[in-house]
């Protein structure tokens, strides 16, 4: 079996163009040299701030298109210095897109447009499109143009409004998805203040339409978050980290395989990693600070790379709230890990004596793959942006209670049978890697197999993931905010289905980490791992459940799952 290790490798491989007559590789004049990032320059640019989305006149309805834009996300000709635009899409022609500030217990609605159109005609993808068991499937863009459907990354919402993958529709909806249910999606915001997020999940297209820069922050508020009195306002900065590649020209690059005898073209990577570090759009930034609290929203929005962030010099990270919402107190960190799609609210105090004055770099750790790939180059993906700290006292009235609940989260206790599910790697039958979600007992499943995942609409259960792989996957369930019970590292043996047998245990179950014991939409999967979650299953429908590793999820680890009424 070709191992992970030998396909990332090939990550020099030519990409693919789609032609009249067909999917062809790029002839190397045409893709030209990639822009070296060591050529670029670090922390000269200062961070941009997403600008808030704002409704109709009015009303609590948003319209919000997908547009094609050029913008400057911080690259220059590494001759003449010349600022290198880039095509990218973003919604309203923005990256990262406006974001979106509710209040708990007042819904809001939002028409999500596709406007991937120029002179009245659809535009082609700017990245190449991949011919995937998805693509396949979802059969969409021979007409209508690029498919897009945009997922509500942590919402409490009806399935009618989730943004399934099957749910896409194409530029004046001329194409539409076999499950798209309306044009209009409904948030009802019943759920605890939190930092949500927003992003394309088209069925096969997911990883290129955010790559292209479909993404941005959803804010939930309520009163108890008001009553906190955390650093707000300028204080409180949202920071989307995403890596990139460019060609020398300044445009987005994905690598591509070339594609195996008899395999649809192009045949995509197990994982993509970038060489430049992007903060809200902008390569490397940095950031003038007064020396007081700040409190920082932090969302990895990176294809396949983890992050361990950390400051240097040395400052701890509070931790005070996780994916969906706060954790009962406060939790002081030196490091702080973030798979993709996870998000972590924390409080930075840069009035210590040690910075005042000076430069503090956010610098990043995680080897790629994780956690047992290559470590960052320290001098590129190593570093993600810096903080320039002032020296003149400001007055500061924030403040960190010791108790940031209102109400201490649920207990969640199971009142179903246990799931057992699995994640595993093998080959398709072209024989490129595949990771795939299954169950221990019946194996590995494809999107298109039948539902497994059926809880009673009212039910609340454990889900015991097992990942029987070498990476580490990050799992999002929509619909539900979860509970990570335990940890717990396992033997066993794969049959050629992927069914997995003789499971020894090699440990005692552990607790969540500090970073965990919060309200979670995503969960970190250690290899050799057996990983337990607890949900409340509390609206009727069909949603999902999948790897965010966006290469991943495109390549078929995602499943459908049902919430049944009885």
């Amino acid at each position: 079996m070709t191992t992970r290790r030998d396909l990332l490798k090939s990550l020099l491989a030519a990409p693919l163009v789609l032609t009249p007559f067909g999917l062809r590789p790029v002839r190397a004049a045409e893709q030209g040299p990639l822009l070296d990032m060591r050529s670029q320059r670090q922390f000269a640019n200062r961070l941009t701030r997403p600008v808030r989305a704002v409704p109709s006149a009015g009303t609590r309805r948003y319209d919000i298109a997908a547009r094609q834009f050029h913008g400057w996300v911080g690259l220059t000709d590494p001759t003449t210095a010349a600022r290198l635009e880039t095509t990218l899409w973003g919604y309203d022609g923005r990256y990262p897109g406006p974001t979106i500030e509710a209040r708990r217990g007042e819904p809001i609605s939002v028409r999500w447009i596709n406007a991937l159109v120029a002179d009245g005609q659809p535009l082609p993808h700017i990245l190449p499109v991949d011919r995937s068991i998805h693509m396949a499937h979802t059969k969409a863009g021979a007409k209508g143009g690029v498919p897009l459907v945009t997922h509500l990354h942590g919402g409490h919402t009806e399935t009618e409004s989730d943004g399934e993958p099957e749910a896409w529709f194409t530029p004046g909806f001329v194409e539409r998805g076999p499950l798209f249910a309306k044009e209009v999606y409904r948030y009802e915001n019943d759920q605890q203040a939190g930092a949500l997020w927003y992003h394309d999940h088209a069925l096969g297209f997911t990883r290129l339409n955010v790559g292209a820069g479909l993404a941005g922050f959803y804010f939930v508020r309520d009163a108890n978050e008001d009553r906190l009195g955390l650093p707000s306002g300028d204080y409180e900065i949202p920071l989307l980290i995403q890596d990139r590649n460019f060609t020398a020209r300044g445009e987005l690059f994905i690598h591509s395989h070339v594609p195996l005898a008899g395999a649809p073209a192009p045949s995509i990577l197990p994982e993509a990693f970038g060489t430049g570090i992007f903060v809200n759009g902008m390569l490397w930034p940095f950031e003038a600070v007064a020396p007081r609290r700040y409190r920082l929203r932090i969302l990895n929005g990176s294809d396949s790379r983890f992050y361990a962030l950390a400051f240097e010099p040395r400052l701890p990270f509070l931790l005070v709230g996780v994916d969906q919402g706060f954790l009962e107190s406060p939790v002081m960190l030196d490091e702080l890990v973030l798979s993709p799609s996870e998000r972590a609210d924390v409080i930075v105090d840069f009035s210590h004596r040690a910075v005042r004055g000076k430069e503090v770099r956010l610098l990043n750790t995680a080897p790629a793959p994780f956690p047992k790939g290559d470590p960052p180059d320290p001098h590129t993906t190593g570093r993600v942006m810096a903080f320039r700290v002032g020296t003149e006292t400001v007055k500061d009235a924030s403040r960190i209670p010791d108790r940031l609940r209102d109400t201490p989260l649920p207990d969640l206790l199971p009142n179903a049978a246990i799931r057992e599910l699995l994640l595993i790697e093998n080959e398709d039958e072209f024989g490129r890697l595949k990771t795939l979600l299954g169950t221990v007992r019946e194996g590995a499943r494809t999107w298109s197999d039948p539902i497994t995942e059926d809880p009673l609409l009212g039910s609340v259960e454990a889900w015991d993931i097992y990942n029987a792989t070498e990476d580490t996957h990050p799992i999002h369930v929509h619909l539900v905010n979860f509970r990570v019970v335990s940890h717990r590292r396992f033997e066993g043996e794969l049959e050629a289905n992927g069914r997995l047998t003789e499971i020894r245990w090699l440990e005692e179950d552990r607790p969540p980490g500090p970073d965990e014991r919060g309200p979670k939409d995503t969960v970190r999967v250690p290899p050799g791992t057996r990983t337990r979650i607890v949900a409340h299953f509390d609206r009727p429908g069909r949603f999902v459940w999948h790897c965010h590793i966006l290469s991943h999820e495109d390549h078929e680890m995602m499943r459908p799952y049902v919430v049944r009424e009885a």
